[in-house]
């Protein structure tokens, strides 16, 4: 179980930024990520908190209020599994550790190491140096069932007294070191260096306020060598201080960009980590698809904007859910929830299904993966087309703009849109296509699969489009196509004894005897011996002068 990580606020976490001028910025070392209940952001990290066990909302917490009325952000159901979570406000080892406070001991202890008593205290935050490295050795190091601690420790401590303690103590520790500025640190504050969060992670020397890659790197490689001579021009004096203005709004620009990161705080790598950690999926990819607007606007308003499109997102999401409920011909939420339950057991049961024959066939992993994607299409394929709805398809591209749209015909354009591919790509996969087309003579429909590494339906729909524009002909095996008119072709019910039937040279039989091979241009065409299954009822002759056939 994931606990939660308190950080005491000391001197000793701060961290800087110096900027050119000899000023300096400070950017602190926030706490570790706390729980915050994902409907309202309320903080529920001391508080009992309800969390999702279904496997679609992974790392999701409820507050009380939020759980009893129902709330469902993102994908989270009230259908869904859950298990309550408490702090664990009671003494396991020490009557004055909390189990919470024993678990950040030792997960400090391995992430910092042993003897880094100060970032330890730092990581458990209710503790201070001493009180850590005491701790440790009276606990785990002195234990008579060393390498264990004593396990057969009991306390009658309540746990609101614990609670209460615990209380106290942080309320303690933040009032006995307060953070003070830059200017009046002690000497023996942790010093400002490149360290793994800045120099390792982002690259950044906040000593030297440049970064290893910095926006537009090569900038310096056009002045570097250049030289202001005596013996000079009017002109090459003028083009020596046009490239230094150039290089200059390029160091403007760089400065710009710098500003930024250090106003918005991103490089405080756990800070931004804690943000990102909760938001879904969904909210994430909107943010990083949006973060080119983040320059044009102050934080409060990128983040008001983004929240409205994730808000727009989920709106649209809701509106396709209750569609397709109503395309099923469900009308009451109940329905609904039944539906969708439904539905992931379905699912569940198909990817069970696949494993069970991969294990059974002794397939690798590349064909369990084709077939498991073959069972989803058609699957989906299913869903689209049966009256419950199915997942709705992607809109088309708008390609008006595009690169190359004006060299498309209005039907190519609108395939191009519908499949959602651009118009470059389109033109290669187009003239690959006639290229083998010109070079075989024919092309069938899997060595066109085979041959364009796309969706294996985006090639299907290419090629029938070809095929229907008249660019290439469908591939039909001889063989086959005479088969196919073996069996296709209608045969009369009752024929005469001697019928006279005409038969061109090149037609093929329709007699169920072996396909003759096709008659030379030197010799007159052989007639054909009709089968044994032809009826031989009476009728008169037919007089004209065609070819006759005897029956046997």
């Amino acid at each position: 179980m994931t606990i939660t990580h308190r950080q005491k606020p000391s001197g000793s976490t701060l961290s800087a930024v110096t900027n050119a001028d000899g000023g300096g910025s400070s950017i602190d070392d926030k706490e570790p990520p706390k729980y915050h209940c994902d409907a309202c952001s309320n903080d529920v990290t001391n508080t009992v908190r309800i969390r999702c066990a279904d496997k679609d909302c992974p790392d999701f917490d409820l507050c009380v209020s939020c759980f009893c009325g129902g709330a469902e952000p993102v994908k989270h159901k009230t259908w869904h599994d859950y298990r309550i979570v408490k702090p664990h406000n009671f003494p396991i080892f020490s009557e004055d550790w909390d189990a919470d406070e024993e678990l950040l001991l030792i997960e400090a202890a391995e992430k910092m190491g042993i003897g880094n008593w100060q970032a330890i205290a730092d990581y458990v935050g209710t503790k201070s140096k001493g009180e850590c490295e005491q701790h440790y050795l009276d606990v785990y190091v002195s234990s008579p069932n060393w390498p264990l601690p004593r396990m057969n420790l009991k306390f009658e401590t309540s746990e609101v007294e614990c609670r209460e303690r615990k209380r106290q103590r942080l309320q303690q520790s933040r009032g006995m070191t307060p953070r003070k500025p830059m200017s009046s640190q002690p000497n023996n504050a942790k010093p400002i260096t490149s360290g793994p969060s800045f120099h390792e992670i982002q690259g950044y020397m906040p000593r030297r306020f440049e970064f290893e890659t910095e926006y537009e790197n090569d900038a310096e490689q056009f002045v570097k060598d250049m030289v202001f001579n005596d013996d000079d021009t009017e002109e090459e004096v003028d083009l020596k201080v046009m490239v230094l203005d150039i290089y200059n709004s390029r160091l403007d620009r760089r400065m710009e960009r710098k500003n930024l990161i250090f106003e918005r705080r991103w490089l405080d790598f756990k800070r931004m980590q804690a943000i990102e950690r909760k938001r879904q999926k969904e909210e994430r990819d909107i943010y990083n698809k949006t973060r080119v607007f983040c320059r044009l606007q102050t934080e409060a308003d990128y983040d008001m904007f983004v929240k409205g499109l994730v808000k727009e997102q989920q709106l649209r999401d809701r509106i396709a859910t209750l569609q397709e409920w109503r395309q099923a011909g469900l009308t009451t939420i109940r329905q609904g929830e039944q539906y969708e339950r439904e539905k992931q057991n379905r699912l569940a049961q198909l990817k069970t299904f696949v494993s069970l024959s991969s294990e059974r066939t002794g397939s690798s992993g590349s064909a369990q993966r084709n077939t498991y994607r073959q069972q989803m299409a058609s699957l989906a394929a299913s869903n689209a087309a049966a009256p419950s709805g199915g997942r709705k398809p992607a809109n088309p591209l708008n390609i008006r703009d595009a690169d190359g749209v004006h060299l498309l015909t209005e039907e190519e354009q609108v395939l191009c849109s519908t499949l959602r591919i651009m118009p470059r790509p389109y033109l290669v996969i187009k003239d690959t296509i006639l290229k083998e087309y010109a070079r075989l003579g024919y092309l069938k429909r899997r060595q066109c699969r085979s041959l364009i590494k796309i969706d294996v339906n985006k090639t299907s729909r290419i090629y029938d489009f070809f095929v229907e524009s008249g660019w290439i002909k469908a591939f039909k095996d001889p063989a086959t196509a005479s088969a196919a008119a073996t069996v296709t072709a209608p045969t009369p019910t009752a024929l005469p004894n001697s019928t006279s039937i005409q038969l061109p040279p090149a037609a093929p039989t329709t007699s169920s005897s072996p396909i003759p091979p096709p008659p030379s241009s030197s010799s007159p065409p052989a007639t054909a011996e009709p089968s044994a299954d032809i009826a031989t009822s009476e009728a008169p002759p037919i007089p004209t002068p065609l070819m006759t056939t005897e029956a046997n």
